[in-house]
């Protein structure tokens, strides 16, 4: 099949060619021609990335490392499915929803990865000025809105450029690609040296670490790494309470750090992003290894790097002022606040109004060590508590150039990527072609919004769009990979094309236990935020209407698969 692009002709050539002369050439042909992949990385290693693992290694140490992992790998398989339904066909996915499956979820799908694209875009602006105030230019900047717009302006420029690049023919695709890789490779090389580092030092046991890779279930009730024998180690009520607050916590994050693997909108993201590249069937084997060596790769080696080098500093770990039992002491500790100190007022004080008064305090100073080490699990930490965590060992200024720079590509990376999945949001909102003055104006609207964090990622507000857009977003993850395990199964939408017999049966196999994953951790979300009086309300309605209306999209669908599609 020929698109009539010499660039696309020129690159199916190549495969061929490659393919006739060994597995060697294959190889390197693919290399050559990835590019998608390494948008889902851009994507994916995000201000969330970085959170989740920075939790999971306060938490559980490497016990955890397992999550990650397994979060990734379903991803992988879901998006591959949907990478090849897309390149099988030829036809952009969310009118192949609509046409054959149900255009309520297509909509919904759409919807969710534009609120996700604009709203998400925030706390990469703000992840990416932090680094640059803290950590690249702390002389230069300060925490003043004069900066603060001017920072964003700035690096609004640079994403928008970048993206027409992305936009472009040729050379232009190939240096938007090259920059892309860059930024992922910076923030690998970041990660893995601090790794590499604590391992010189002798900070890191390695056998743990591996065995931290397999996955444990029940950290889903009981805590995890160290923290479960300090925890078994204290008496009945002390038990119950910390376990309790552990756990919670732990299932929060474990819930976090699964989402954001892969989020709603990077599944829109991979089928036009190949789609723009004029990629078709001949790609579909060029598709899964950009997957697996662009996206799940740097993935892994970055959320791991960074969970095994908080696990070596914070993990079950608190400084000599926290352990005191001069309560004035204990209180200068940096760890002596926010969910810390809430926990321990509550576990000396149940029935308290929650303040903190001299004889709180005392009591507080008089509990056991391990106690404290429990409290100090809960409390929630930024990436740059942990630059300063490996100051000793990298000397102050190289540690703050390390992570500024690796959160920097992680943050900035992110925004170039949320604007060009806006982009092509906008074009499947006109139904017009992807490219062109539609696509731009979709890009300009998430840089827009996100360039406007100071305003509206604050506060109350910054909770409540980041809620209820992520509940929304994770009811409609696994909306999304149910709708693709449906697609894979339609003869209507892949023809000859259908996988079948052995195929079929692997196929289904690794999508229905990747549905059910999802299943678990959007019903454990939603529950969440239904449980909060803030948002219960909002989730509750959403998740309602958007049901019922699902409903009646199987009712009242008509088939439009003889409509023509809009050309990508």
């Amino acid at each position: 099949m020929s698109t009539g692009d010499p660039q696309v002709e020129q690159d199916r050539a190549l495969l061929k060619q490659a393919h006739e002369k060994g597995v060697g050439s294959t190889l390197s042909a693919f290399v050559k021609l990835s590019g998608p992949g390494w948008l889902q990385s851009a994507i994916t290693l995000g201000g969330g990335s970085l959170a989740g693992a920075l939790f999971l290694g306060i938490l559980g140490g490497t016990s955890m490392l397992w999550l990650q992992l397994v979060a990734i790998v379903m991803g992988v398989i879901m998006l591959s499915a949907i990478s090849y339904v897309t390149l099988s066909t030829g036809e952009r996915p969310f009118q192949a929803i609509n046409n054959h499956i149900n255009p309520v979820l297509g909509w919904g799908w759409l919807i969710a990865t534009m609120l996700a694209n604009m709203i998400w875009c925030m706390p990469q602006f703000s992840l990416s000025f932090a680094a640059l105030q803290k950590n690249l230019l702390p002389d230069m900047l300060d925490d003043t809105i004069q900066h603060k717009v001017l920072v964003s302006e700035l690096l609004l420029l640079v994403a928008g450029g970048a993206v027409f690049l992305n936009s472009q023919k040729g050379t232009a695709a190939k240096v938007f690609d090259w920059f892309l890789k860059g930024l992922v490779g910076i923030v690998v090389v970041c990660f893995v040296g601090v790794v590499g580092l604590l391992t010189y030092k002798g900070a890191i046991d390695w056998n743990a670490t591996f065995a931290g890779f397999i996955p444990d279930l029940g950290q889903w009730s009981r805590p995890a790494g160290k923290l479960a024998e300090l925890v078994a180690g204290m008496d009945e009520t002390a038990q119950k309470f910390w376990t309790e607050k552990i756990v919670a916590s732990q299932r929060s994050i474990m819930i976090g750090a699964a989402a954001t693997a892969v989020g709603i909108n990077m599944t829109f993201l991979l089928p036009y992003s190949m789609l723009r590249r004029g990629w078709d069937r001949t790609f579909r084997g060029l598709a899964r290894f950009d997957l697996s060596t662009g996206m799940a790769i740097p993935y892994i080696v970055v959320t791991s790097c960074v969970v095994i080098a908080a696990s070596a500093k914070f993990h079950a770990q608190v400084d000599d002022n926290f352990k005191s039992t001069d309560p004035a002491v204990m209180q200068t500790s940096k760890l002596f606040t926010g969910d810390a100190q809430k926990a321990l007022i509550a576990r000396v004080a149940p029935e308290g109004d929650g303040e903190l008064t001299d004889e709180i305090a005392a009591k507080i100073a008089a509990l056991p060590e391990a106690e404290k080490i429990a409290a100090a699990s809960v409390l929630k930490r930024n990436a740059f508590d942990l630059s300063e965590a490996i100051a000793p060992l990298l000397g102050e200024s190289n540690a703050r150039l390390a992570f500024g720079l690796g959160i920097l590509g992680m943050g900035f990376s992110t925004i170039i990527i949320l604007m060009l999945i806006n982009g092509f949001v906008f074009c499947e909102i006109a139904n017009k072609p992807l490219g062109g003055m539609t696509q731009f104006a979709g890009c300009v609207v998430a840089g827009v919004a996100g360039m406007n964090w100071w305003f509206f990622w604050d506060g109350q507000s910054k909770v409540y769009l980041a809620i209820v857009t992520s509940n929304f977003g994770m009811m409609l993850l696994p909306i999304a990979y149910v709708t693709f395990l449906f697609m894979m199964n339609s003869k209507k939408i892949l023809g000859d094309d259908k996988p079948t017999g052995f195929r079929l049966i692997v196929w289904n196999t690794l999508m229905v236990i990747s549905c059910i994953g999802a299943l678990v951790a959007a019903a454990s979300a939603v529950w969440n935020a239904m449980t909060n009086p803030d948002t219960g309300i909002v989730v509750i309605t959403i998740g309602a209407v958007f049901v019922l209306a699902v409903i009646a999209g199987f009712v009242l669908k008509k088939d439009d698969s003889s409509s023509p599609p809009a050309q990508a």
